[in-house]
Protein backbone atom coordinates (compact mmCIF):
# COMPACT_ATOMS: atom_id res chain seq x y z
CA UNK A 1 0.00 0.00 0.00
CA UNK A 2 1.12 3.56 -0.67
CA UNK A 3 1.54 5.39 2.67
CA UNK A 4 -1.20 7.89 3.44
CA UNK A 5 1.46 10.41 4.49
CA UNK A 6 2.86 10.34 0.98
CA UNK A 7 -0.58 10.79 -0.60
CA UNK A 8 -1.26 13.81 1.60
CA UNK A 9 2.14 15.30 0.76
CA UNK A 10 1.57 14.67 -2.96
CA UNK A 11 -1.83 16.40 -2.94
CA UNK A 12 -0.21 19.30 -1.10
CA UNK A 13 2.38 19.64 -3.89
CA UNK A 14 0.24 19.34 -7.02
CA UNK A 15 -2.28 21.88 -8.24
CA UNK A 16 -5.51 20.31 -9.45
CA UNK A 17 -5.98 23.19 -11.89
CA UNK A 18 -2.74 22.22 -13.68
CA UNK A 19 -3.68 18.52 -13.59
CA UNK A 20 -7.14 19.00 -15.09
CA UNK A 21 -5.97 21.62 -17.60
CA UNK A 22 -3.65 19.08 -19.23
CA UNK A 23 -6.74 17.17 -20.38
CA UNK A 24 -9.59 19.71 -20.33
CA UNK A 25 -8.94 23.34 -21.26
CA UNK A 26 -10.09 25.46 -18.32
CA UNK A 27 -11.20 29.08 -18.28
CA UNK A 28 -11.03 31.46 -15.31
CA UNK A 29 -14.44 31.97 -13.71
CA UNK A 30 -14.14 34.21 -10.66
CA UNK A 31 -12.00 32.50 -8.05
CA UNK A 32 -12.45 29.13 -9.79
CA UNK A 33 -11.97 27.63 -13.25
CA UNK A 34 -14.63 26.08 -15.46
CA UNK A 35 -15.12 23.97 -18.59
CA UNK A 36 -17.65 21.68 -20.24
CA UNK A 37 -17.72 18.49 -18.20
CA UNK A 38 -15.51 15.71 -19.63
CA UNK A 39 -17.75 13.08 -18.04
CA UNK A 40 -21.04 13.88 -19.76
CA UNK A 41 -22.18 15.74 -22.87
CA UNK A 42 -23.15 19.35 -22.33
CA UNK A 43 -23.12 22.65 -24.22
CA UNK A 44 -22.93 25.04 -21.25
CA UNK A 45 -19.98 24.64 -18.85
CA UNK A 46 -21.00 23.24 -15.48
CA UNK A 47 -17.67 21.67 -14.53
CA UNK A 48 -15.80 23.71 -11.91
CA UNK A 49 -12.31 23.32 -10.48
CA UNK A 50 -11.54 25.06 -7.20
CA UNK A 51 -7.87 25.90 -6.52
CA UNK A 52 -8.62 26.70 -2.87
CA UNK A 53 -10.39 23.39 -2.25
CA UNK A 54 -8.19 21.42 -4.69
CA UNK A 55 -11.42 19.77 -5.78
CA UNK A 56 -13.49 19.50 -8.95
CA UNK A 57 -17.27 19.36 -9.13
CA UNK A 58 -19.76 19.13 -11.98
CA UNK A 59 -23.09 20.77 -11.23
CA UNK A 60 -24.63 18.83 -14.12
CA UNK A 61 -23.80 15.17 -13.48
CA UNK A 62 -22.52 15.44 -9.90
CA UNK A 63 -19.01 14.11 -10.62
CA UNK A 64 -16.51 15.34 -8.05
CA UNK A 65 -13.15 14.51 -6.54
CA UNK A 66 -9.51 15.46 -6.05
CA UNK A 67 -6.59 15.30 -8.50
CA UNK A 68 -6.16 11.56 -7.97
CA UNK A 69 -9.85 10.93 -8.56
CA UNK A 70 -9.80 13.00 -11.74
CA UNK A 71 -6.98 10.92 -13.24
CA UNK A 72 -8.83 7.73 -12.30
CA UNK A 73 -12.07 8.89 -13.92
CA UNK A 74 -10.58 10.59 -16.97
CA UNK A 75 -7.78 8.15 -17.78
CA UNK A 76 -9.30 4.96 -16.40
CA UNK A 77 -6.33 4.44 -14.07
CA UNK A 78 -6.44 2.33 -10.93
CA UNK A 79 -5.87 4.17 -7.64
CA UNK A 80 -2.14 3.37 -7.25
CA UNK A 81 -1.52 4.03 -10.95
CA UNK A 82 -3.15 7.46 -10.67
CA UNK A 83 -0.98 8.29 -7.65
CA UNK A 84 2.17 7.25 -9.48
CA UNK A 85 1.20 9.22 -12.59
CA UNK A 86 0.56 12.30 -10.45
CA UNK A 87 3.81 11.84 -8.55
CA UNK A 88 5.78 11.76 -11.80
CA UNK A 89 4.54 15.24 -12.71
CA UNK A 90 6.16 16.76 -9.62
CA UNK A 91 9.19 14.46 -9.46
CA UNK A 92 8.18 12.67 -6.26
CA UNK A 93 9.32 9.03 -6.07
CA UNK A 94 6.56 6.81 -4.72
CA UNK A 95 7.68 4.97 -1.56
CA UNK A 96 8.26 1.25 -1.92
CA UNK A 97 5.18 -0.83 -1.26
CA UNK A 98 4.89 -4.41 -0.18
CA UNK A 99 3.82 -6.78 -2.95
CA UNK A 100 3.76 -10.50 -3.57
CA UNK A 101 7.03 -12.06 -2.33
CA UNK A 102 7.61 -13.83 -5.64
CA UNK A 103 7.48 -10.63 -7.68
CA UNK A 104 9.62 -7.48 -7.61
CA UNK A 105 8.24 -4.65 -5.49
CA UNK A 106 7.03 -1.34 -6.80
CA UNK A 107 10.49 0.14 -6.27
CA UNK A 108 11.82 -2.08 -9.08
CA UNK A 109 9.16 -1.02 -11.58
CA UNK A 110 11.05 2.08 -12.84
CA UNK A 111 14.11 -0.08 -13.58
CA UNK A 112 11.98 -2.58 -15.48
CA UNK A 113 10.31 0.24 -17.41
CA UNK A 114 13.72 1.62 -18.39
CA UNK A 115 14.71 -1.82 -19.71
CA UNK A 116 11.52 -1.99 -21.77
CA UNK A 117 12.25 1.42 -23.28
CA UNK A 118 15.78 0.25 -24.15
CA UNK A 119 14.30 -2.79 -25.89
CA UNK A 120 11.85 -0.58 -27.80
CA UNK A 121 14.68 1.64 -29.04
CA UNK A 122 16.52 -1.46 -30.22
CA UNK A 123 13.49 -2.92 -32.03
CA UNK A 124 12.70 0.38 -33.73
CA UNK A 125 16.29 0.74 -34.93
CA UNK A 126 16.22 -2.83 -36.26
CA UNK A 127 13.02 -2.12 -38.21
CA UNK A 128 14.77 0.65 -40.14
CA UNK A 129 17.48 -1.84 -41.13
CA UNK A 130 15.18 -4.72 -42.14
CA UNK A 131 13.93 -4.63 -45.72
CA UNK A 132 11.85 -7.76 -45.07
CA UNK A 133 10.00 -6.14 -42.14
CA UNK A 134 9.52 -2.84 -43.98
CA UNK A 135 8.15 -4.64 -47.03
CA UNK A 136 5.80 -6.63 -44.82
CA UNK A 137 4.35 -3.48 -43.25
CA UNK A 138 4.08 -1.73 -46.61
CA UNK A 139 2.29 -4.79 -47.93
CA UNK A 140 -0.21 -4.40 -45.10
CA UNK A 141 -0.71 -0.76 -46.07
CA UNK A 142 1.09 0.72 -43.04
CA UNK A 143 2.79 4.08 -43.64
CA UNK A 144 5.94 5.27 -41.92
CA UNK A 145 3.90 7.87 -40.04
CA UNK A 146 1.57 5.28 -38.51
CA UNK A 147 4.48 2.92 -37.79
CA UNK A 148 6.17 5.73 -35.88
CA UNK A 149 2.99 6.72 -34.05
CA UNK A 150 2.53 3.19 -32.72
CA UNK A 151 6.27 2.66 -32.17
CA UNK A 152 6.45 -0.43 -34.40
CA UNK A 153 9.76 -2.29 -34.45
CA UNK A 154 11.38 -5.53 -35.49
CA UNK A 155 13.00 -8.36 -33.52
CA UNK A 156 15.53 -9.98 -35.90
CA UNK A 157 16.02 -13.72 -36.11
CA UNK A 158 18.57 -15.03 -33.65
CA UNK A 159 18.62 -16.46 -30.16
CA UNK A 160 20.39 -13.78 -28.13
CA UNK A 161 20.21 -10.48 -30.00
CA UNK A 162 19.26 -8.58 -26.85
CA UNK A 163 22.66 -9.43 -25.38
CA UNK A 164 23.92 -6.45 -27.38
CA UNK A 165 21.38 -4.21 -25.60
CA UNK A 166 21.71 -5.47 -22.04
CA UNK A 167 25.24 -6.01 -20.77
CA UNK A 168 23.76 -7.92 -17.83
CA UNK A 169 21.85 -10.27 -20.14
CA UNK A 170 22.32 -13.15 -17.67
CA UNK A 171 20.95 -11.13 -14.74
CA UNK A 172 17.88 -12.71 -13.19
CA UNK A 173 15.94 -9.44 -13.14
CA UNK A 174 15.88 -9.23 -16.95
CA UNK A 175 13.48 -12.19 -16.96
CA UNK A 176 10.98 -10.01 -15.09
CA UNK A 177 10.56 -7.91 -18.25
CA UNK A 178 9.29 -10.91 -20.22
CA UNK A 179 11.87 -10.19 -22.94
CA UNK A 180 13.88 -13.36 -22.33
CA UNK A 181 13.16 -16.99 -21.49
CA UNK A 182 15.19 -19.53 -19.50
CA UNK A 183 14.98 -23.02 -20.93
CA UNK A 184 14.42 -25.99 -18.65
CA UNK A 185 17.62 -27.91 -17.82
CA UNK A 186 17.76 -31.45 -19.23
CA UNK A 187 20.10 -33.99 -17.68
CA UNK A 188 23.58 -32.53 -17.68
CA UNK A 189 22.52 -29.72 -19.98
CA UNK A 190 22.14 -26.45 -18.07
CA UNK A 191 19.38 -23.92 -18.48
CA UNK A 192 19.95 -21.58 -21.42
CA UNK A 193 18.65 -18.02 -21.80
CA UNK A 194 17.32 -16.76 -25.13
CA UNK A 195 15.19 -13.93 -26.56
CA UNK A 196 11.44 -14.44 -26.43
CA UNK A 197 10.78 -12.49 -29.66
CA UNK A 198 12.60 -13.52 -32.84
CA UNK A 199 11.85 -12.64 -36.49
CA UNK A 200 8.75 -10.70 -35.53
CA UNK A 201 7.27 -7.26 -36.16
CA UNK A 202 7.00 -5.74 -32.70
CA UNK A 203 4.01 -3.84 -31.33
CA UNK A 204 4.80 -2.06 -28.05
CA UNK A 205 2.02 -2.05 -25.45
CA UNK A 206 1.85 1.21 -23.50
CA UNK A 207 0.24 2.07 -20.19
CA UNK A 208 -1.80 5.23 -19.60
CA UNK A 209 1.40 7.26 -19.11
CA UNK A 210 3.03 6.10 -22.33
CA UNK A 211 5.47 3.68 -20.67
CA UNK A 212 6.21 0.41 -22.45
CA UNK A 213 4.88 -2.42 -20.30
CA UNK A 214 4.85 -5.27 -22.83
CA UNK A 215 5.13 -6.28 -26.47
CA UNK A 216 3.19 -8.19 -29.07
CA UNK A 217 5.11 -9.81 -31.92
CA UNK A 218 3.78 -10.87 -35.33
CA UNK A 219 5.91 -13.50 -37.04
CA UNK A 220 7.08 -12.72 -40.58
CA UNK A 221 6.43 -15.57 -42.96
CA UNK A 222 5.48 -18.99 -41.64
CA UNK A 223 5.72 -19.81 -37.97
CA UNK A 224 3.70 -20.51 -34.86
CA UNK A 225 2.28 -18.87 -32.99
CA UNK A 226 1.41 -16.17 -35.50
CA UNK A 227 1.13 -13.62 -32.67
CA UNK A 228 3.15 -13.83 -29.48
CA UNK A 229 2.51 -11.61 -26.44
CA UNK A 230 4.59 -10.71 -23.42
CA UNK A 231 3.80 -12.90 -20.41
CA UNK A 232 2.30 -11.52 -17.20
CA UNK A 233 4.99 -9.44 -15.48
CA UNK A 234 5.16 -6.90 -12.64
CA UNK A 235 4.47 -4.27 -15.32
CA UNK A 236 1.96 -6.06 -17.49
CA UNK A 237 -1.40 -7.67 -16.71
CA UNK A 238 -3.31 -8.69 -19.84
CA UNK A 239 -6.72 -8.54 -18.22
CA UNK A 240 -6.28 -4.83 -17.43
CA UNK A 241 -4.52 -3.43 -20.50
CA UNK A 242 -5.66 -2.60 -24.03
CA UNK A 243 -3.45 -2.14 -27.06
CA UNK A 244 -3.59 1.32 -28.63
CA UNK A 245 -5.46 2.98 -25.76
CA UNK A 246 -2.68 5.50 -25.15
CA UNK A 247 -2.70 6.64 -28.80
CA UNK A 248 -6.50 6.52 -29.12
CA UNK A 249 -7.45 8.43 -25.97
CA UNK A 250 -8.01 11.83 -27.58
CA UNK A 251 -9.93 10.38 -30.54
CA UNK A 252 -12.10 8.40 -28.12
CA UNK A 253 -12.95 11.56 -26.23
CA UNK A 254 -13.70 13.51 -29.40
CA UNK A 255 -15.96 10.79 -30.83
CA UNK A 256 -17.36 9.74 -27.43
CA UNK A 257 -16.96 6.23 -28.80
CA UNK A 258 -14.40 3.45 -28.57
CA UNK A 259 -14.14 0.48 -30.95
CA UNK A 260 -12.81 -2.78 -29.50
CA UNK A 261 -11.15 -5.17 -31.94
CA UNK A 262 -9.11 -8.34 -31.48
CA UNK A 263 -5.76 -7.72 -33.17
CA UNK A 264 -2.84 -5.31 -33.21
CA UNK A 265 -3.01 -4.95 -36.98
CA UNK A 266 -6.73 -4.19 -36.77
CA UNK A 267 -5.95 -1.15 -34.60
CA UNK A 268 -3.07 -0.02 -36.83
CA UNK A 269 -5.01 -0.52 -40.08
CA UNK A 270 -8.03 1.41 -38.79
CA UNK A 271 -5.76 4.28 -37.69
CA UNK A 272 -4.09 4.21 -41.11
CA UNK A 273 -7.52 4.88 -42.65
CA UNK A 274 -8.47 7.62 -40.21
CA UNK A 275 -10.41 5.57 -37.65
CA UNK A 276 -8.27 6.43 -34.64
CA UNK A 277 -10.55 5.47 -31.73
CA UNK A 278 -9.88 1.71 -31.80
CA UNK A 279 -8.21 -0.49 -29.19
CA UNK A 280 -7.54 -4.23 -28.98
CA UNK A 281 -7.59 -6.88 -26.29
CA UNK A 282 -4.25 -8.55 -25.77
CA UNK A 283 -4.61 -12.18 -26.67
CA UNK A 284 -7.22 -12.66 -23.98
CA UNK A 285 -10.99 -12.48 -23.72
CA UNK A 286 -12.59 -9.18 -22.78
CA UNK A 287 -12.65 -8.67 -19.00
CA UNK A 288 -14.90 -6.56 -16.73
CA UNK A 289 -11.88 -4.33 -16.07
CA UNK A 290 -11.55 -3.65 -19.80
CA UNK A 291 -15.21 -2.67 -20.09
CA UNK A 292 -15.21 -0.53 -16.93
CA UNK A 293 -12.14 1.34 -18.13
CA UNK A 294 -13.66 2.04 -21.55
CA UNK A 295 -17.05 3.10 -20.19
CA UNK A 296 -15.25 5.75 -18.15
CA UNK A 297 -13.71 7.13 -21.32
CA UNK A 298 -16.75 7.11 -23.62
CA UNK A 299 -20.51 6.66 -23.56
CA UNK A 300 -20.44 4.29 -26.55
CA UNK A 301 -18.43 1.07 -26.77
CA UNK A 302 -18.60 -0.98 -29.98
CA UNK A 303 -17.17 -4.49 -30.04
CA UNK A 304 -16.12 -5.30 -33.60
CA UNK A 305 -15.56 -8.99 -34.31
CA UNK A 306 -15.32 -11.32 -37.26
CA UNK A 307 -18.67 -12.77 -38.27
CA UNK A 308 -17.53 -16.41 -37.91
CA UNK A 309 -18.27 -18.72 -34.98
CA UNK A 310 -15.14 -17.67 -33.10
CA UNK A 311 -16.07 -14.01 -33.48
CA UNK A 312 -19.58 -14.57 -32.17
CA UNK A 313 -18.21 -16.55 -29.23
CA UNK A 314 -15.84 -13.69 -28.36
CA UNK A 315 -18.72 -11.21 -28.68
CA UNK A 316 -20.90 -13.25 -26.33
CA UNK A 317 -18.10 -13.29 -23.76
CA UNK A 318 -17.82 -9.50 -24.08
CA UNK A 319 -21.58 -9.20 -23.55
CA UNK A 320 -21.47 -11.34 -20.40
CA UNK A 321 -18.69 -9.31 -18.75
CA UNK A 322 -20.35 -6.02 -19.75
CA UNK A 323 -23.66 -6.71 -18.01
CA UNK A 324 -22.59 -6.05 -14.39
CA UNK A 325 -20.76 -2.80 -15.23
CA UNK A 326 -23.36 -1.21 -17.53
CA UNK A 327 -24.77 2.17 -16.51
CA UNK A 328 -27.79 4.07 -17.72
CA UNK A 329 -26.71 6.45 -20.47
CA UNK A 330 -23.94 4.09 -21.65
CA UNK A 331 -24.34 2.07 -24.85
CA UNK A 332 -22.56 -1.19 -25.67
CA UNK A 333 -23.00 -2.46 -29.24
CA UNK A 334 -21.72 -5.30 -31.42
CA UNK A 335 -20.57 -5.11 -35.04
CA UNK A 336 -20.13 -8.37 -36.93
CA UNK A 337 -18.14 -8.16 -40.16
CA UNK A 338 -18.53 -10.64 -43.04
CA UNK A 339 -16.97 -14.05 -42.19
CA UNK A 340 -14.15 -13.49 -44.68
CA UNK A 341 -13.15 -10.17 -43.10
CA UNK A 342 -11.54 -8.76 -39.99
CA UNK A 343 -11.35 -4.98 -39.38
CA UNK A 344 -7.94 -4.84 -41.06
CA UNK A 345 -9.02 -6.44 -44.33
CA UNK A 346 -12.44 -4.77 -44.28
CA UNK A 347 -11.16 -1.20 -44.00
CA UNK A 348 -8.38 -1.82 -46.53
CA UNK A 349 -10.86 -3.33 -48.98
CA UNK A 350 -13.76 -0.90 -48.59
CA UNK A 351 -12.27 2.17 -46.90
CA UNK A 352 -13.26 4.37 -43.96
CA UNK A 353 -16.75 5.42 -45.21
CA UNK A 354 -17.92 1.80 -45.44
CA UNK A 355 -16.54 1.01 -42.00
CA UNK A 356 -18.16 4.09 -40.43
CA UNK A 357 -21.46 3.13 -42.06
CA UNK A 358 -21.16 -0.39 -40.64
CA UNK A 359 -20.51 1.07 -37.18
CA UNK A 360 -23.83 2.90 -37.30
CA UNK A 361 -25.56 -0.42 -37.94
CA UNK A 362 -23.98 -2.20 -34.95
CA UNK A 363 -26.42 -4.22 -32.85
CA UNK A 364 -27.20 -2.76 -29.40
CA UNK A 365 -26.43 -5.14 -26.54
CA UNK A 366 -30.13 -5.76 -25.86
CA UNK A 367 -30.78 -6.78 -29.47
CA UNK A 368 -27.75 -9.09 -29.60
CA UNK A 369 -28.65 -10.61 -26.23
CA UNK A 370 -32.23 -11.53 -27.11
CA UNK A 371 -31.58 -12.51 -30.74
CA UNK A 372 -28.75 -14.84 -29.73
CA UNK A 373 -30.84 -16.55 -27.05
CA UNK A 374 -33.91 -16.78 -29.29
CA UNK A 375 -31.88 -18.41 -32.07
CA UNK A 376 -31.14 -21.37 -29.80
CA UNK A 377 -34.78 -22.31 -29.08
CA UNK A 378 -38.14 -22.60 -30.82
CA UNK A 379 -39.88 -19.37 -29.84
CA UNK A 380 -43.14 -20.61 -31.41
CA UNK A 381 -43.65 -23.13 -28.60
CA UNK A 382 -44.29 -22.66 -24.90
CA UNK A 383 -41.40 -25.00 -24.11
CA UNK A 384 -39.02 -22.99 -26.28
CA UNK A 385 -40.06 -19.71 -24.70
CA UNK A 386 -39.69 -21.23 -21.23
CA UNK A 387 -36.12 -22.24 -22.06
CA UNK A 388 -35.50 -18.79 -23.52
CA UNK A 389 -36.72 -17.27 -20.25
CA UNK A 390 -34.54 -19.59 -18.16
CA UNK A 391 -31.44 -18.65 -20.16
CA UNK A 392 -32.17 -14.93 -19.99
CA UNK A 393 -32.91 -14.84 -16.26
CA UNK A 394 -29.32 -15.02 -14.87
CA UNK A 395 -28.10 -12.52 -17.46
CA UNK A 396 -30.77 -9.89 -16.78
CA UNK A 397 -30.20 -10.34 -13.04
CA UNK A 398 -26.63 -9.06 -13.37
CA UNK A 399 -27.62 -5.63 -14.69
CA UNK A 400 -27.28 -2.90 -12.05
CA UNK A 401 -28.40 0.00 -14.31
CA UNK A 402 -32.03 0.52 -13.17
CA UNK A 403 -33.53 2.07 -16.31
CA UNK A 404 -31.85 -0.39 -18.69
CA UNK A 405 -32.81 -3.34 -16.50
CA UNK A 406 -36.45 -2.21 -16.47
CA UNK A 407 -36.57 -1.89 -20.25
CA UNK A 408 -34.89 -5.26 -20.83
CA UNK A 409 -37.38 -6.89 -18.47
CA UNK A 410 -40.25 -5.34 -20.41
CA UNK A 411 -38.79 -6.60 -23.69
CA UNK A 412 -38.25 -10.03 -22.15
CA UNK A 413 -41.95 -10.15 -21.19
CA UNK A 414 -42.98 -9.28 -24.77
CA UNK A 415 -40.78 -11.99 -26.30
CA UNK A 416 -41.89 -14.62 -23.78
CA UNK A 417 -45.54 -13.56 -24.27
CA UNK A 418 -45.99 -12.81 -20.59
CA UNK A 419 -47.19 -9.77 -18.68
CA UNK A 420 -44.82 -7.54 -16.74
CA UNK A 421 -46.41 -8.80 -13.51
CA UNK A 422 -45.76 -12.41 -14.49
CA UNK A 423 -42.11 -11.59 -15.25
CA UNK A 424 -41.82 -9.89 -11.85
CA UNK A 425 -43.11 -13.02 -10.14
CA UNK A 426 -40.80 -15.33 -12.10
CA UNK A 427 -37.77 -13.03 -11.93
CA UNK A 428 -38.09 -10.60 -8.99
CA UNK A 429 -36.58 -7.19 -9.84
CA UNK A 430 -33.12 -6.68 -8.42
CA UNK A 431 -33.26 -5.68 -4.77
CA UNK A 432 -36.99 -6.43 -4.21
CA UNK A 433 -36.17 -9.22 -1.81
CA UNK A 434 -33.99 -6.87 0.23
CA UNK A 435 -36.24 -3.84 0.59
CA UNK A 436 -39.91 -3.09 0.34
CA UNK A 437 -39.49 0.38 -1.11
CA UNK A 438 -36.92 1.91 -3.45
CA UNK A 439 -33.99 3.85 -1.99
CA UNK A 440 -33.84 7.60 -2.38
CA UNK A 441 -32.29 8.82 -5.63
CA UNK A 442 -28.66 9.87 -5.64
CA UNK A 443 -28.23 13.08 -3.73
CA UNK A 444 -31.87 13.08 -2.53
CA UNK A 445 -32.69 12.71 1.16
CA UNK A 446 -35.88 11.51 2.79
CA UNK A 447 -36.86 14.51 4.89
CA UNK A 448 -34.62 17.33 6.08
CA UNK A 449 -30.97 16.47 6.85
CA UNK A 450 -29.89 16.12 10.45
CA UNK A 451 -28.03 19.02 12.04
CA UNK A 452 -24.82 16.98 12.07
CA UNK A 453 -25.19 16.21 8.33
CA UNK A 454 -25.60 19.92 7.53
CA UNK A 455 -22.55 20.74 9.65
CA UNK A 456 -20.51 18.06 7.87
CA UNK A 457 -21.43 19.54 4.48
CA UNK A 458 -20.46 23.05 5.62
CA UNK A 459 -17.13 21.91 7.07
CA UNK A 460 -16.30 20.13 3.82
CA UNK A 461 -17.32 23.21 1.84
CA UNK A 462 -15.23 25.54 4.03
CA UNK A 463 -12.64 23.49 5.93
CA UNK A 464 -11.50 26.32 8.22
CA UNK A 465 -14.92 26.07 9.93
CA UNK A 466 -13.77 22.86 11.61
CA UNK A 467 -12.21 24.94 14.40
CA UNK A 468 -15.66 26.39 15.19
CA UNK A 469 -17.19 22.97 15.95
CA UNK A 470 -16.19 21.67 19.42
CA UNK A 471 -16.22 17.88 19.57
CA UNK A 472 -17.95 17.88 22.96
CA UNK A 473 -21.22 19.00 21.34
CA UNK A 474 -21.24 15.86 19.18
CA UNK A 475 -22.08 13.06 21.60
CA UNK A 476 -24.80 11.59 19.43
CA UNK A 477 -24.64 8.46 17.27
CA UNK A 478 -25.07 7.76 13.59
CA UNK A 479 -22.83 7.81 10.51
CA UNK A 480 -22.97 11.60 10.05
CA UNK A 481 -21.87 12.22 13.65
CA UNK A 482 -19.01 9.72 13.39
CA UNK A 483 -17.90 11.17 10.05
CA UNK A 484 -18.11 14.76 11.32
CA UNK A 485 -16.03 13.92 14.40
CA UNK A 486 -13.45 12.15 12.23
CA UNK A 487 -13.23 14.98 9.67
CA UNK A 488 -12.92 17.65 12.37
CA UNK A 489 -10.26 15.59 14.13
CA UNK A 490 -8.32 15.25 10.88
CA UNK A 491 -8.53 18.97 10.04
CA UNK A 492 -7.47 20.00 13.54
CA UNK A 493 -4.50 17.63 13.34
CA UNK A 494 -3.66 18.78 9.78
CA UNK A 495 -4.08 22.58 9.74
CA UNK A 496 -4.05 23.92 6.21
CA UNK A 497 -5.41 20.71 4.65
CA UNK A 498 -7.87 21.19 1.77
CA UNK A 499 -10.95 19.29 0.64
CA UNK A 500 -8.87 17.28 -1.85
CA UNK A 501 -6.70 15.99 0.99
CA UNK A 502 -9.72 15.26 3.19
CA UNK A 503 -11.34 13.18 0.46
CA UNK A 504 -8.10 11.27 -0.17
CA UNK A 505 -7.66 10.50 3.54
CA UNK A 506 -11.19 9.15 4.04
CA UNK A 507 -11.64 7.48 0.65
CA UNK A 508 -12.87 3.88 1.13
CA UNK A 509 -13.05 4.34 4.93
CA UNK A 510 -16.13 3.62 7.06
CA UNK A 511 -16.90 7.36 6.95
CA UNK A 512 -16.79 7.66 3.16
CA UNK A 513 -20.53 7.01 2.51
CA UNK A 514 -21.53 9.84 4.88
CA UNK A 515 -18.90 12.15 3.38
CA UNK A 516 -20.02 11.32 -0.15
CA UNK A 517 -23.62 12.11 0.77
CA UNK A 518 -22.52 15.39 2.37
CA UNK A 519 -20.69 16.32 -0.85
CA UNK A 520 -24.06 16.06 -2.62
CA UNK A 521 -25.70 18.45 -0.17
CA UNK A 522 -27.43 21.31 -2.05
CA UNK A 523 -24.93 23.78 -0.58
CA UNK A 524 -22.19 22.15 -2.65
CA UNK A 525 -24.33 21.65 -5.75
CA UNK A 526 -24.43 25.30 -6.74
CA UNK A 527 -21.76 27.63 -8.13
CA UNK A 528 -19.51 29.00 -5.41
CA UNK A 529 -20.37 32.48 -4.16
CA UNK A 530 -17.48 34.68 -2.98
CA UNK A 531 -19.91 36.38 -0.58
CA UNK A 532 -21.07 33.16 1.06
CA UNK A 533 -20.27 33.27 4.79
CA UNK A 534 -21.20 30.14 6.68
CA UNK A 535 -19.65 31.09 10.02
CA UNK A 536 -22.90 32.48 11.45
CA UNK A 537 -24.92 29.47 10.35
CA UNK A 538 -22.33 27.08 11.77
CA UNK A 539 -22.42 29.03 15.04
CA UNK A 540 -26.21 28.68 15.18
CA UNK A 541 -26.03 24.94 14.48
CA UNK A 542 -23.34 24.44 17.13
CA UNK A 543 -25.48 26.32 19.64
CA UNK A 544 -28.45 24.14 18.68
CA UNK A 545 -26.39 21.00 19.24
CA UNK A 546 -25.14 22.40 22.54
CA UNK A 547 -28.71 22.95 23.74
CA UNK A 548 -29.72 19.47 22.58
CA UNK A 549 -26.74 18.02 24.44
CA UNK A 550 -27.68 19.94 27.59
CA UNK A 551 -31.28 18.80 27.28
CA UNK A 552 -30.29 15.14 26.94
CA UNK A 553 -28.11 15.45 30.04
CA UNK A 554 -30.87 17.29 31.93
CA UNK A 555 -33.39 14.52 31.18
CA UNK A 556 -30.84 11.91 32.25
CA UNK A 557 -30.19 13.70 35.56
CA UNK A 558 -33.90 14.33 36.10
CA UNK A 559 -34.50 10.60 36.07
CA UNK A 560 -31.84 10.10 38.76
CA UNK A 561 -33.26 12.92 40.89
CA UNK A 562 -36.82 11.58 40.65
CA UNK A 563 -35.62 8.08 41.51
CA UNK A 564 -33.77 9.43 44.56
CA UNK A 565 -30.42 8.01 43.38
CA UNK A 566 -28.73 11.26 42.34
CA UNK A 567 -25.54 12.23 44.16
CA UNK A 568 -25.03 15.71 45.56
CA UNK A 569 -22.86 16.59 42.54
CA UNK A 570 -25.47 15.25 40.09
CA UNK A 571 -28.27 17.18 41.79
CA UNK A 572 -26.15 20.34 41.66
CA UNK A 573 -25.41 19.72 37.96
CA UNK A 574 -29.13 19.27 37.30
CA UNK A 575 -30.00 22.49 39.10
CA UNK A 576 -27.38 24.36 37.05
CA UNK A 577 -28.63 22.92 33.75
CA UNK A 578 -32.23 23.61 34.77
CA UNK A 579 -31.43 27.24 35.54
CA UNK A 580 -29.48 27.73 32.29
CA UNK A 581 -32.21 26.27 30.12
CA UNK A 582 -34.94 28.15 32.00
CA UNK A 583 -33.12 31.41 31.34
CA UNK A 584 -32.69 30.47 27.68
CA UNK A 585 -36.43 29.95 27.37
CA UNK A 586 -37.13 33.66 28.04
CA UNK A 587 -38.17 33.34 31.65
CA UNK A 588 -40.22 30.16 31.32
CA UNK A 589 -39.07 28.20 34.42
CA UNK A 590 -40.30 24.83 33.19
CA UNK A 591 -42.91 24.79 36.04
CA UNK A 592 -44.39 21.43 35.03
CA UNK A 593 -41.05 19.67 35.43
CA UNK A 594 -40.22 21.62 38.60
CA UNK A 595 -43.46 20.54 40.26
CA UNK A 596 -42.46 16.89 39.95
CA UNK A 597 -39.43 17.32 42.15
Amino acid sequence: MIPQEFIQSLLGRVDIVDVVDRYVKLKKAGSNFSACCPFHNEKTPSFTVSPSKQFYHCFGCGAHGNAIGFLMEYSGLAYPEAIRALAETVGMPVPETRGRPDKPGAAEAPALTARMMDALSYYRAELKKSKVAIDYLKGRGVSGEIAARYGLGFAPDGWQNLEAVFTDYANGSLKDTGLVIDSEPEGERKSRRYDRFRNRVMFPILDARGNVIGFGGRVIGEGEPKYLNSPETPLFEKGRELYGLYQARRAIRDANQVIVVEGYMDVVALAQHGVENAVATLGTATTPVHVSKLLKLADNVVFCFDGDAAGRKAAWRALEVSLPVLADGKVVSFLFLPPEDDPDTYVRRLGKPAFVKALKEAKPLSQFLFSELASQVDMATEEGRARFLAQAKPLIAQIEAPALAAMLRRRLAELARLTAEEIDRLIPPKGVERRASPPPARGVRRGPPRTEARLLAMVLYQVDLASAVPLEVLPGTGPEVAALRAVIGFLKAQPGANLGQVSAYFDASEHWPAITEALEYPLLNQPESPNLDLAAEVSDLVEKLRRESMDRRRVELLGLVQAGTATTEQRAEYESLFASMAAAKSGNPLPEERSKL
